[in-house]
């Protein structure tokens, strides 16, 4: 069986969760494909026209015969895609990149960033189901940016850090998690690489984080995505985007 599926999605559902930011259900082939939490999608805009380059999506759930995704408007492409309409096809790569590895024991903290928050729904889902007490941890730069904080409240205490104050805790996720004094045996975080950094230089043992990185064909075939780490140069879209938090070159 390929690593991965090439295939033709159906829109379900189009939701608008803030002011630039949409929550859309694709039907389709999707499990067999997909076998871990924090993997994405390569999805085609449109088809023989402009843009070319597909755009890489992070799954917040998957089920038997649909995904569902979370992405904001920041460009052209983006922004085509908010415009789809439900029952318009999209052309997706499927099961793409390594995934997060689920510790099924002691406690876990999930450590979402802005547009990295998705993907931790689908791995604090699975924790919970394993019987893994679960906190986490969201940080966003204003109120206006948060959501998916009540799907969160479902898997267990939830705190909230926005950089203006302007929503539970003024400052970073790493902030949150002092002043709480959060306890936990593993960690799972994906966000901006500020954020990621942080968090490898503060918690150096039992971290998996997810990178974002610009790809081109988001199978490894263009070495685009390439990032040096301790064990040795790895392909976002292959090797990660998780890493292990002790294999992160810490700047500075």
């Amino acid at each position: 069986m390929e690593k991965y599926l090439s295939g033709i999605f159906t829109i379900t559902t189009i939701n608008q969760l803030t002011s630039d930011v949409y929550e859309m259900t694709i039907k389709g082939e999707a499990t067999k494909y997909i076998t871990n939490p924090g993997q994405f999608i390569n999805i085609k805009i449109n088809d023989s026209k402009e843009p070319y380059l597909r755009r890489p999506m992070s799954i917040a759930r998957y089920f038997d015969d649909k995904i569902v995704f979370i992405f904001r408007v920041v460009g052209e492409g983006t922004k085509i895609l908010s415009k789809k309409k439900v029952g318009e096809k999209l052309d997706c790569l499927v099961g793409l990149g390594n995934g997060f590895t689920p510790v099924g024991n002691g406690k876990a903290l999930l450590i979402g960033g802005g547009l990295g928050t998705p993907p931790m729904y689908e791995l604090g889902l699975q924790l919970k189901q394993m019987g893994v007490e679960v906190t986490t941890v969201l940080g966003f730069g204003t109120s206006d940016q948060l959501f998916y904080e009540d799907k969160f409240k479902e898997l267990g205490p939830v705190f909230v850090a926005t950089m203006d104050g302007s929503y539970g805790y003024k400052g970073t996720v790493i902030d949150v998690i002092k002043q709480e004094n959060v306890e936990f045996d593993n960690y799972y975080a994906c966000g901006p690489e500020p954020m990621l950094m942080a968090l490898a230089k503060t918690y150096r043992q039992n971290g998996q984080l997810s990178y974002e990185a610009r790809m081109g064909c988001g199978f490894g075939a263009c070495m685009g995505c390439s990032c040096e780490t301790l064990t040795g140069d790895k392909r976002i879209c292959v090797e990660g985007p998780i890493l292990r938090s002790d294999e992160v070159i810490i700047d500075g």
